[in-house]
């Protein structure tokens, strides 16, 4: 190629042209197949889902995408479905020269899907010149049988009604639209056994039960043990169910050297292991090694500033977080996380205003009444910090609530016998904030009583 070799690439979410808003599961899902296949290339770094997707129906800025995204090339598509018919358009444009490397238009029938994809990714890595490793196809051995954690790529798009493929391919990365998609989806679609034996402990994983979380792994793992990502899931269930630290960090450091690429577990086991036990440094190195994978990702950003805070680098946990916010001032972690950062710098009337905004648009947010109860507490507004207390009291009644969250505004007016009823509920609920419990500055108040270090030890974590 005139404009040399292409080391980076993103994949823009394809344009539906079918008139269908509808059919967006087609076009939505098509770009996030191509991106998880592109991924396994070892010598191509690929832009995820979570940073291109607000892109998504504006104006293709070829130059200023690349730039934000700091890769070489974007490729982009349009995709058109007319019953069984689809057209799909690719083109691939090096964005340091603006000249179209390449361009294809496919016309097939939606049972060709999987296989136009696959052509696609094909297509591409020669057309970039790369050294492929593993087969011919460019793709790794996994890719063949299993699917990304946040997507549900089908096998075969036809076999489901329009509406339970639309959430089968919808991309997602919360619990709730995971909940959604495994409940309207047959497990059939998947393919071969093996296909399904393997995408059943991703595509379960937040549904289920402790014990059947690391039982869908360890399955998944009998199947083929080499399968990195299986073995990330299991850490996580080691660490945030069982407690059981050692066990995690082993799963972990598997999983890494099984695919020392992979960014989910380089990101969770500094979140998830190191932090919590306290190697904040090492925590953040691997945080941030992850995060290089996913420049956009809010959830992952705001994970790394919430490590800078733990450090008490109030300063640049606050001009970090300043950014994000600015960047998706709507998203809930970044209100939520920017206040947390205010109330440790004891700008409360600041993180109380921003959370009333945002309680504004949703009353019962969660994380939101949590730091608001907190700044409410330590600015000695003690009604009104009963009041988000009332509220959760409320919620109960509906919704799951972590006991954490209520502990910690009990925790911040001194009410510290009714702050460890609520940890008690937390441990044996299994409260996911439960694994932070040692770090977490919402615990500052409870940490000199004799109680809090009879926790941590049932924890399994070090004093």
């Amino acid at each position: 190629m005139e404009s040399g070799q292409i080391n980076s690439i993103a994949v823009l979410p394809f344009e539906n042209r079918s008139g269908d808003a509808d059919t967006d599961y087609l076009s939505d899902g098509l770009a996030d197949s191509l991106i998880y296949r592109l991924s396994q290339l070892p010598n191509l770094k690929v832009s995820p889902t979570s940073s291109v997707m607000r892109y998504k129906g504006k104006e293709t800025d070829v130059a200023k995408i690349a730039k934000e995204l700091e890769v070489d090339a974007v490729m982009s598509g349009r995709l058109s479905q007319r019953g069984d018919d689809l057209s799909i358009s690719v083109q691939l444009i090096d964005a340091r020269t603006k000249k179209l490397i390449w361009a294809e238009q496919y016309d097939r029938k939606m049972a060709d899907l999987l296989a136009t994809q696959r052509e696609i990714a094909t297509t591409i890595t020669q057309k970039l010149e790369l050294k492929l490793s593993g087969n011919e196809t460019g793709v790794s051995k996994n890719t063949q049988t299993i699917m990304r954690p946040t997507s549900f790529t089908c096998a075969d798009a036809t076999a489901l009604p329009s509406g339970q493929r639309k959430k089968c391919f919808a991309p997602s990365n919360t619990s709730s639209r995971l909940s959604s998609s495994i409940q309207n989806s047959h497990w059939h679609m998947l393919g071969s056994p093996k296909s399904m034996a393997l995408c059943r402990p991703i595509l379960t994983f937040l549904q289920e039960r402790p014990f059947l979380k690391q039982s869908r792994c360890r399955k998944a793992l009998e199947i083929d043990p080499t399968l990195s990502e299986a073995h990330t899931f299991l850490a996580y269930a080691q660490v945030i169910y069982d407690w059981n630290w050692a066990e995690g960090e082993r799963s972990f450091k598997r999983a890494l050297e099984l695919d020392p690429n992979n960014f989910s577990a380089h990101f969770r086991y500094g979140q998830i292991y190191l932090l919590p036990v306290g190697r904040v440094d090492e925590g953040i190195s691997e945080m941030t090694q992850g995060l290089k994978a996913e420049p956009l990702d809010v959830n992952m950003a705001v994970a790394v500033v919430w490590a800078n805070l733990i450090r008490g680098q109030y300063e640049e946990a606050l001009e970090q977080m300043r950014k994000i916010h600015d960047l998706e001032p709507n998203h809930p972690l970044s209100r939520s996380n920017l206040a947390s950062v205010l109330i440790e710098m004891r700008r409360y009337d600041e993180a109380i205003a921003l959370c009333e905004k945002g309680l504004q648009d949703d009353p019962n947010h969660q994380l939101l009444l949590s730091e608001v109860g907190i700044a409410y507490a330590r600015a000695d507004r003690r009604d009104k910090a009963e009041e988000i207390i009332a509220r959760y009291r409320e919620l109960e009644k509906t919704q799951w609530v972590p006991p954490t969250r209520i502990a910690v505004i009990y925790g911040a007016l001194g009410e510290k016998d009714k702050a460890f009823a609520e940890l008690e509920k937390a441990y044996e609920a299994r409260d996911w904030d439960m694994h932070r419990l040692k770090i977490s500055e919402d615990m500052r108040p409870l940490r000199d009583d004799p109680r809090f270090k009879a926790l941590l030890k049932r924890l399994n974590l070090p004093e």
